[in-house]
């Protein structure tokens, strides 16, 4: 057991601002396709900006864990099943994401997006015999996933079309996301978190990366502004992918994923802020509440 990832308040506290940073993602992309003008339809440019992104955040972590760990001591093994977490963690979960979401409401898809976390539980109960699917995990995921549901409260909630290439593509999305998770919660028990963060996240972004390349994106615009704002979203998603990783290796699958309900919550709240909109309104107390309640039936002890 981990001094620091095994803590119970330390998880709390890390697990959340994994998700804030997370959350913060959201108005940063944003102004981010503004200031490299990406339009809203150019999904092989979108693809390619979270390739670099994330091939500089795995990039990152790597130069920081260098002179305290050996992140090239891997055999071939080793090195085929980073590969596949960085395929589906990464490159795979992103394309249907982006692809998903231009074929839907922002809205509908943080909501689709949100079942990553009962795919979560649900995977976990069969996976590992001391992560058990139990009433406390069952109501705390209909209460977090309520809260994601009260956030994104408006007219298009009244709207329930779906779509396999739309909101199917998100729900896939969240999907390979947990089912990677747990993958990689397997491959950490072998190999360095940090190594392991570090080249799943450089792997995952070059081939994303080729991928926006060779459907023809591009990028451009790169001036102070643009630069410092990428500059964050690098540190933002090497800091939250490599303490998830740790937080994921050493406490249930279970009691973690169910963190990620506060993403969207964060999301709304920080673009509220940022975009200059009005953050006291009933529905961002609620849905905080509700998620806040998820978490707390989910981790609480027995």
């Amino acid at each position: 057991m981990h001094p620091v990832f095994s803590n119970r308040k330390l998880v709390f506290l890390l697990a959340t601002l994994c998700c804030m940073l997370w959350g913060s993602a959201y108005p940063s992309i944003k102004a981010g396709y503004a200031l490299f003008a990406i339009a809203a339809d150019d999904l092989p440019s979108k693809l390619l900006f979270a390739g670099y992104r994330f091939l500089a955040a795995g990039v990152v972590i790597l130069i920081a864990v260098a002179p305290t760990r050996p992140i090239f001591a891997l055999d071939g093994r080793q090195c085929r099943q980073i590969a596949l977490l960085g395929l589906t963690q990464t490159s795979l979960q992103y394309v249907f994401f982006y692809v998903g979401l231009a074929y839907t409401t922002g809205v509908k898809g943080s909501i689709m997006n949100a079942t990553g976390s009962f795919f979560s539980v649900l995977l976990a109960h069969f996976i590992y015999h001391n992560d058990r699917l139990t009433l406390n995990k069952v109501i705390g995921c209909l209460a977090g996933f309520a809260g994601v549901m009260v956030v994104n409260f408006g007219d298009h909630l009244l709207d329930f079309d779906f779509t396999l290439r739309g909101e199917g593509f998100v729900v896939i999305a969240a999907f390979l996301l947990s089912a990677a998770s747990i993958y990689g919660k397997r491959l950490s028990q072998s190999i360095d978190s940090f190594v392991l963060t570090g080249h799943q996240l450089a792997f995952g972004g070059l081939v994303l990366v080729l991928i926006g390349h060779a459907t023809g994106g591009t990028l451009s615009g790169f001036t102070l502004a643009s630069s410092a704002l990428f500059a964050y979203l690098v540190l933002l998603s090497s800091i939250a992918f490599a303490l998830w990783t740790c937080l994921l290796k050493y406490n249930n699958v279970g009691m973690v994923s169910v963190f990620n309900f506060l993403i969207p919550v964060f999301g709304a709240l920080l673009s509220a802020i940022f975009l200059g909109e009005s953050i006291f309104e009933w529905k961002y107390v609620l849905a905080l509440l509700l998620v806040c309640v998820g978490i707390w039936r989910v981790t609480r002890r027995n």
